[in-house]
Parts: C-alpha cells; sequence; structure tokens
C-alpha cells in the first residue's frame, strides 16, 4: 500500500469513529438536557470546562505527543526504546492524571466561579476520570505511532455508546434519588449524574485498548527481543524525553484549548458583577456549551482525525529530512479537511435555526443565533488544528504554544472588554472571541510553517473550490428546507431531505468547479461511493 493510501486509511479511520462518536455524543444532549434542565446543563457545562482543562494538562494531547516520540523510533527500527517510551509514558500519564484528579475532586471552590459553585459535586464525580483518560491515552498514542488506527477508531466509538447511555440514566437516577423538590437540587445532581456518563465512557475504552493490547503482546515482545539496535535509551533518559519533548506539546493544546475555560470563568464573573442572575448565566451559557460548541465538534472531528493520522507520517519524513514530502502530506490533509469542514460551516450556518429546533427542541433562539453567527468558526479551527499539528510533528511544540498563548492573552483582554463596555451582548461576546481566537492561530501557525517549511498555501485547490461549491449548495439547502416548509410541516422530514439534497449538490458542484478526477475522488474517505453515484448521475462517464 502506498503511503498516501495509507495516509487516507488512516484519515478515513479516524473520521468515521470521530464523526460517529460526536454524532453519538450530540444525540444524548437532547435527552439529558430535558433530564437536567437549562440551568443543570449550565452546571454540567461549567465543571466540564473545569474537567478540560485539567484533561489537557494531564491526557488529552498525549496519543499524539506519544505516537510523535514513538514513530520516530520505529522509523529508525527500535523497537526496544519504543516501548521503552511506551513504558515511561505511562508513568507519565499516571503521575500527572492522578494530580489533575485530586485537583478535581478538591478544587472545586478556586477552579469554579464563585457564582457557579453548585457545579462542584459535578467535577469532583469526573476526577477518577481524568486519571483513566491519562491511561488511555497512552495506548491510542502507541497503536497509532504503529500506523494503525482502527484500535483507536473502535474505542472511541464504545466511549461514546458508554458515555450516552450512563449520562441520561445517571442524571434520572440521582434527581430521583438524592434531588429534593427545589429546582436548584434537581439541576446540582442531574448534572452530577450527567458526568458519571463521562467516566463510565473512558473505562469501557481503557478496557477495550488493554484487549487489543494483549491481543499484540506476542508481536511486541518478540519484535523487541529481536531488536539489534545499538542504540538503547534508558528509563531515565526516557522520562526525560518525554518532559522536554510531551510537556511541551501538552501545554501547548492546553493553552490553546483553555480559552474555553477562561470565557467561561469570565463571563460568569463579570456578568454577575453587573447583575445578571446566575441561573440565566447558566442556562445560557449552556446552551453555547451543550448546543453550539457541540454541533461545531462534529466537523472539526474530522480536522482533528486528519491531523492525528497525518502526524506519525509527518513526524517520519521530517526525521528523514524530506521537507518535499511533508508539505505534499500537508497538503493532502488541508484538502481533505477544507472539503469536508467549508460545506460544514456553510450548512450549519444556513439551517442554523431549524437544526438547532429538531436536535435541542427545549433550547431558546439564542442557541440558532450562536450558530449563525459562529459557524465559521469551523473553518478557522479546522485550520488550525491542522496546522498545529504539523509544527508538533516537525519538533516545533514551542511555536504553537507561543501562538496559542499570543491569541488566548489578545481575545481575553477583548473578551473583558467587551463585556465591561457592552454587556447587553452576554453570551455573544463569547462567541465572537471563540472565532476571532481560532482566526489569529491560523494566521500565526501558517506564518511559522512557512518558516520552517517554506510551506505556502494551495489557496486555490484548498479553499476556493471547495467554498465555491458550498455556497452552491448552501442557496439549493435553504431553498430547499424553507420551500418544503411551506408544504410540510414536520421540520425534521424538511430538513433531512434538504441535507441530503445539499450533499449531493456540493458534491457535483465541487467535481465541476475542481474538475477532480474519479482517481483522485476515490482516494477521499468513502471516495469510492462518491465515485459510483456521480457515474449513475452521468457527472463522471
Amino acid at each position: 500500500m502506498s503511503k498516501q493510501n495509507s495516509f487516507m486509511k488512516n484519515a478515513s479511520f479516524l473520521m468515521m469513529a470521530s464523526l460517529v462518536s460526536r454524532i453519538i455524543g450530540l444525540l444524548y444532549r437532547a435527552p439529558l438536557q430535558t433530564v437536567v434542565g437549562s440551568v443543570g446543563m449550565g452546571y454540567y457545562a461549567f465543571a466540564s470546562n473545569v474537567y478540560v482543562i485539567l484533561l489537557l494538562i494531564s491526557s488529552y494531547s498525549i496519543p499524539m505527543a506519544v505516537a510523535k516520540v514513538i514513530s520516530e523510533r520505529l522509523a529508525l527500527k527500535q523497537y526496544r526504546n519504543a516501548d521503552m517510551v511506551f513504558r515511561g509514558s505511562l508513568i507519565y500519564a499516571a503521575i500527572v492524571g492522578g494530580i489533575a484528579c485530586l485537583l478535581a475532586v478538591f478544587g472545586g471552590k478556586i477552579l469554579l466561579p464563585s457564582n457557579q459553585q453548585e457545579a462542584t459535586l459535578a467535577l469532583q464525580l469526573l476526577g477518577p476520570t481524568i486519571f483513566l483518560s491519562s491511561i488511555l491515552g497512552v495506548f491510542r498514542g502507541y497503536f497509532q505511532a504503529h500506523n494503525t488506527m482502527l484500535p483507536t477508531s473502535i474505542s472511541q466509538i464504545l466511549e461514546q455508546v458508554g458515555n450516552a447511555i450512563v449520562s441520561v440514566l445517571a442524571a434520572w437516577l440521582f434527581i430521583k434519588s438524592f434531588a429534593t423538590d427545589d429546582d436548584t437540587s434537581r439541576a446540582i445532581y442531574g448534572a452530577a449524574g450527567g458526568t458519571l456518563g463521562t467516566g463510565a465512557g473512558v473505562l469501557i475504552g481503557l478496557l477495550f485498548m488493554l484487549f487489543v493490547y494483549a491481543v499484540n503482546k506476542k508481536t511486541i515482545t518478540r519484535q523487541v527481543a529481536n531488536d539489534k539496535s545499538p542504540e538503547q535509551e534508558s528509563m531515565r533518559q526516557v522520562l526525560k524525553i518525554i518532559l522536554l519533548m510531551v510537556t511541551p506539546v501538552i501545554f501547548s493544546t492546553c493553552v490553546y484549548n483553555a480559552g474555553g475555560y477562561i470565557y467561561s470563568y469570565l463571563y460568569s464573573t463579570l456578568m454577575g458583577r453587573v447583575g445578571l442572575d446566575k441561573d440565566i448565566i447558566s442556562s445560557l451559557y449552556g446552551e453555547y456549551s451543550n448546543c453550539f460548541i457541540s454541533l461545531i465538534n462534529i466537523p472539526l472531528a474530522l480536522s482533528s482525525a486528519s491531523s492525528s493520522a497525518m502526524l506519525p507520517e509527518v513526524s517520519a519524513l521530517y526525521t528523514r529530512k524530506d521537507i518535499r514530502g511533508v508539505n505534499e502530506k500537508v497538503n493532502t490533509a488541508i484538502k481533505l479537511t477544507m472539503f469536508i469542514c467549508i460545506p460544514a460551516a456553510v450548512g450549519l450556518g444556513v439551517l442554523a435555526y431549524p437544526i438547532m429546533e429538531i436536535l435541542f427542541p427545549s433550547s431558546s433562539a439564542v442557541a440558532g443565533d450562536l450558530l449563525l453567527f459562529g459557524a465559521v468558526s469551523v473553518i478557522f479551527s479546522a485550520l488550525s488544528t491542522i496546522t498545529n499539528g504539523v509544527l508538533q510533528a516537525i519538533g516545533k511544540p514551542r511555536i504553537p504554544l507561543r501562538n496559542a498563548a499570543i491569541s488566548l492573552a489578545a481575545n481575553v483582554g477583548i473578551l473583558a472588554i467587551i463585556l465591561w463596555v457592552f454587556p447587553d451582548l452576554s453570551i455573544y461576546a463569547v462567541l465572537l472571541v471563540y472565532v476571532l481566537f481560532a482566526f489569529c492561530m491560523c494566521i500565526l501557525n501558517q506564518l511559522s510553517m512557512r518558516k520552517y517549511l517554506g510551506y505556502k498555501n494551495q489557496f486555490r485547490e484548498a479553499y476556493e473550490k471547495p467554498f465555491l461549491a458550498a455556497v452552491g449548495m448552501g442557496i439549493a439547502a435553504w431553498i430547499l428546507y424553507y420551500g418544503l416548509h411551506l408544504l410540510i410541516p414536520m421540520r425534521i422530514v424538511c430538513l433531512g431531505i434538504a441535507v441530503i439534497a445539499a450533499i449531493i449538490v456540493y458534491l457535483i458542484l465541487f467535481v465541476i468547479a475542481s474538475k477532480t478526477s474519479e482517481e483522485e475522488l476515490g482516494k477521499f474517505p468513502f471516495g469510492r461511493y462518491a465515485v459510483k453515484f456521480l457515474r449513475v448521475i452521468k457527472i463522471y462517464r
């Protein structure tokens, strides 16, 4: 199998798994919101923001970091050193994950805004999940380094299935067992019960990865035993490498994603000072976090999958000083990501209100506004994820860290000014800086890639052609949905037809605009099925 096809295959596995996982994660939010209520979902969101920060520090980027360090050794056939890095990573993950777990359990009063302390119980129950996620992250990175994404893909799906089932069930049981008739009590225990699903999902994913490792244990042991490489690293050397290389990657991702936590803390604090009721603050932030962010995370999961699939190969190419190969791999990843994320952004924006009304029937019009104005963030966030991964893969983890710190500092300042001067903007100010942050990261990372790789964006191929096709798709989807809704009262039927038609229209317009051949399209994820369909309707002859 060629390296290009290998990348596409791995990207396809991760994209499919990420897409299925995020869709499952999205679908259970509606029943969870019905059980917990809008205020409870606000508590859930505030606890989740702290959880995400602690997860970022302890484990979120461990798969990427472990994949990079191990893939470098596998490229040189240093199997013993690769195994030593794996074991050292487990030690690192256990220590850092354990510390983060303790912070979640005992640090709620400090980590949560003063007017959102009702989320403390939910945060405490998320503590053990952080530790388990750290260990799970090492196993996922280990198999990604071996250029196989199937175990990670399956574990992601199993994790989300367990999360979805347990979250709704535990929230209902907690409310029934512990809550009083008071609405605040119901919100507190509902949010806490909902967080148990996260832990259950991670545990299921970890058990599956342990099973996969056990199945491959004999092969791994044989490779290590037959390794004749003269360069043998000690555990001390490995831990030093992890601290020097993995830690910057983790902190880069942490700074890059810290905005959610900082924005929520600043938003809740400043809105409380201008007199906005704390339950309204929780409710509005719940719609932003649980409705808007959950939706746009679906296409963003695809860019993250593309980045994860690309990283081991880019790292190996850069180790061999094949700069041209690195740039070709980056171009492929960006084209693939933009092929998906540009039409996703347009579609989410055009159909924002019916999407929110159907998926989150208990949400207000604010959720539709957020999706309408914030859909463009999908493009910027996806591109920044890819470029972030590239810089980490070529051994420059401090560069995206610096870029993220600059972008975050600037946007925190902007948010504070907006909320202080124009408090009526409320949650829309948070949306604005969310988009601005991703845009700043795109620009700064692009400049860094040009400096270290001489990389130049293929603007026309990667952006212009899919954008033109997406505009035509958006117009068709808008006309079809609202036209059908005049005749058919069922929104879900109208939306389903409009989405299916939009996919077909986009595919046709993209092939026409880009003059993509059957062979080229066939290399994309699910491209063979697209080619067969286009042959049926005579686009390909």
